[in-house]
C-alpha cells in the first residue's frame, strides 16, 4: 500500500536535542586539524551553530517540498521521495544513498534528473526518481531482530518499485547504494534497464585469487586498497563486529554523533581540508539531525554487521545488466577499468574531474550529466 508521507518532528524532540547540545561534555584536544579524528575547534563551532542558529523546521519544509511516500514492503515500511519527471517518456530510476548519508544527499541532484531541460539538458533524458531511505535509516522502519543485509534490501526495492507501478527501471548509487544496486541486477536482471555506480563495493570484485592473469594496474589497486583499509577502515571493522556498543554513545550524544559523521564527510570528500568549501553547514546538520531525530544511528551501522554475516562472493561472471561507472578522484578507492570489466558488463567508464565519495551532494551537475549520458541508450 502506497501512502503519502510528510515529515513532522515533534517539538519536544527538538527541545531535547538543543538541551543535550547545551550540556555537551567536551574532551581534551588530540593532535588537532583532523589528524586524530574530528577537529575539536571545528566541532565546537558547528555544535554552537546547531544549538543556536540551525533551523530544523526550514530543513523539514525543504524535504516536505518533495513528494514523499511510505510503502509497506513485507513487514517493513519504506520511506521514499517520489519525483515525477518532466519529459516525453521519463525512465524510472531508483537512487540509493549510503552511510553516513540520507536522502538529503539527493536533493540538489534530483531536479537535474527529473527536469533536465530546465538545467541545460535534453527533456528526453528525464527520469521518474524514487529515492528511498534505507531500512533502519531516517524515516524508513528499523528492521526487526538483528538487522537486514543488502540482498534483502534489493528484494524490498523490487517490491517498492512494483508498488509504485514501475516494472522496468534503472538503478544508481554509491556506498551502500552501489551494493544494493548490484544486488538488484543479480536478483532481477530482467527488470533492470541498467545500473550506474559512483563507487565499487570491494566484495564483488574478482581478487587475484580469481584472476591469475591480472595486470600490474589491478595488483596496484589491491595494494592501495589494503593501505586504505589499514589507515581508514577502523570504523567499518567496528560497525561490522560490535555495532551495539558504539550505538549507546552515538544515540545519547548529538555532539558525539556529529563527530562520528563529520569526520567521514571531511575525509572522504574532495574538500581539500575545508569541509564547508564543499558542503553547506545546513546540509551537514540536516543529514546528522535525521539520524538523531529518528534514532537510527544504531540500526544504520548494524547493516555492516549483517553484511559481514553474509558477505558477497567475488563475481565470476558479469551480470547481464549494462553497468556504468563514474570514477571520482577522491573516492575511497577506484578500481581500474579492466577490473570492473571482469566483474560487470561495463559499458561506460568515465574519469571525473573532481569530487569524492558523496558525489551527488558534492558535484550534482557532473554526476547528473553522467547519469543521463549512461542511461540514454537503454531507455
Amino acid at each position: 500500500m502506497v501512502q503519502a508521507f510528510a515529515i513532522e518532528v515533534p517539538q519536544v524532540e527538538l527541545d531535547d536535542m538543543r538541551a543535550r547540545l547545551e550540556r555537551t561534555r567536551w574532551p581534551d584536544a588530540g593532535a588537532g586539524e583532523w589528524r586524530d579524528g574530528t577537529d575539536l575547534a571545528y566541532l565546537r563551532g558547528i555544535v554552537e551553530y546547531w544549538r543556536d542558529a540551525y533551523d530544523w523546521r526550514s530543513a523539514e519544509a525543504r524535504l516536505n517540498a518533495n513528494p514523499q511516500v511510505r510503502v509497506e514492503c513485507g513487514d517493513i515500511g519504506i520511506h521514499a521521495l517520489h519525483l515525477r519527471g518532466t519529459g516525453p517518456e521519463p525512465l524510472p530510476l531508483i537512487m540509493t544513498h549510503g552511510w553516513p548519508g540520507s536522502v538529503v544527499e539527493m536533493l540538489d541532484i534530483a531536479p537535474k534528473l527529473t527536469d533536465p531541460a530546465a538545467h541545460g539538458g535534453d527533456p528526453k533524458d528525464a527520469f521518474d526518481l524514487v529515492i528511498p531511505s534505507l531500512p533502519g535509516y531516517g524515516f524508513s522502519d528499523r528492521p526487526r531482530a538483528g538487522g537486514i543485509n543488502p540482498s534483502a534490501i534489493a528484494d524490498l526495492w523490487l517490491q517498492l518499485m512494483s508498488a509504485l507501478g514501475y516494472e522496468r527501471f534503472g538503478a544508481q548509487g554509491g556506498d551502500w547504494g552501489a551494493t544494493v544496486s548490484i544486488e538488484l541486477a543479480l536478483a532481477a536482471p530482467e527488470r533492470l534497464a541498467g545500473v550506474h555506480l559512483n563507487f565499487a563495493p570491494f566484495g564483488y570484485l574478482p581478487t587475484p585469487k580469481y584472476t591469475p592473469d591480472a595486470g600490474p594496474e589491478e595488483h596496484a589497486f589491491f595494494d592501495d586498497r589494503a593501505k586504505w583499509v589499514a589507515a581508514e577502515g577502523a570504523y567499518a571493522a567496528l560497525h561490522g563486529t560490535k555495532p551495539q556498543s558504539l550505538a549507546y554513545g552515538l544515540n545519547d550524544s548529538p555532539a558525539g554523533l556529529a563527530a562520528w559523521i563529520l569526520e567521514k564527510f571531511h575525509t572522504w570528500s574532495d574538500c581539500g581540508g575545508d569541509i564547508e568549501s564543499v558542503f553547506s553547514r545546513d546540509d551537514l546538520l540536516t543529514n546528522i539531525s535525521i539520524y538523531w531525530l529518528t534514532q537510527t544511528i544504531g540500526s544504520s551501522i548494524r547493516l555492516y554487521r549483517q553484511r559481514n554475516l553474509a558477505p558477497p562472493v567475488p563475481l565470476r561472471s558479469a551480470p547481464e545488466v549494462p553497468f556504468g561507472y563514474a570514477a571520482f578522484p577522491k573516492e575511497l578507492w577506484t578500481p581500474p577499468k579492466p577490473l570492473l570489466e571482469r566483474a560487470f558488463r561495463l559499458e561506460r567508464y568515465e574519469v571525473m574531474p573532481r569530487g569524492g565519495h558523496f558525489a551527488a551532494l558534492e558535484q550534482p551537475d557532473l554526476l547528473a550529466a553522467e547519469i543521463r549520458a549512461f542511461f540514454r541508450p537503454y531507455r
